[in-house]
């Protein structure tokens, strides 16, 4: 529907529909003269054209801004409405946001990607649990071998002899009076 071709009177009872505009374009002159000298009331007829296309354009404006005053009245009568409502905003936008999750949770692709994920757990889950199983079983191996047990007493000796020699350094300065 060409924009062009629609009645936007808004008076008019076809308001919107397709209007055959050749019998108002019938009295345009087509010489491409607008102003024609053989013809001296031209002037007159346009200057009472221009008057009503004047008028026309004055009502047009003044339904314009009579119907913004309208619209402003309904949205404000909508916001009363959802206040009292407890609509607020917030609201508004915390019930959309549930509403999407629930429609994204209900999703097919939702679901699939979902049990992928959840067999991925499991998985990687059985795969960690045998890694730990197998580390500790080798740890246990490890520290009953011969090198472990060797390394493991060469380690309790420098404890010992640390301590040992902590608890002498000590005594020699206590009693060296330096508290």
């Amino acid at each position: 529907m060409d924009p062009a071709s629609q009645d936007i009177n808004l008076n008019s009872p076809n308001k919107g529909f397709m209007v055959d505009h050749s019998e108002s374009l019938s009295d345009v002159p087509v010489g491409g003269a607008v102003g024609n000298a053989a013809d001296p009331l031209a002037p007159a007829l346009m200057e009472e054209e221009a008057e009503e296309l004047r008028c026309e354009l004055s009502k047009v404006e003044e339904e314009i801004n009579t119907l913004r005053q309208v619209l402003s009245a309904k949205e404000r009568h909508a916001s009363e409405l959802k206040r009292k409502l407890g609509l607020s905003p917030l609201n508004e936008l915390k019930q959309n946001l549930s509403k999407g999750w629930q429609e994204v949770q209900t999703s097919n692709v939702y679901k699939k990607t979902q049990e992928t994920f959840s067999q991925a757990g499991q998985k990687t889950s059985a795969a960690i649990s045998t890694v730990s199983d197998v580390v500790t079983r080798k740890l246990g191996d490890m520290r009953s071998s011969a090198a472990f047990k060797t390394f493991e007493d060469k380690m309790e000796n420098l404890k010992v002899g640390s301590f040992v020699c902590c608890v002498s350094g000590w005594l020699l300065w206590s009693a060296e009076g330096c508290w």
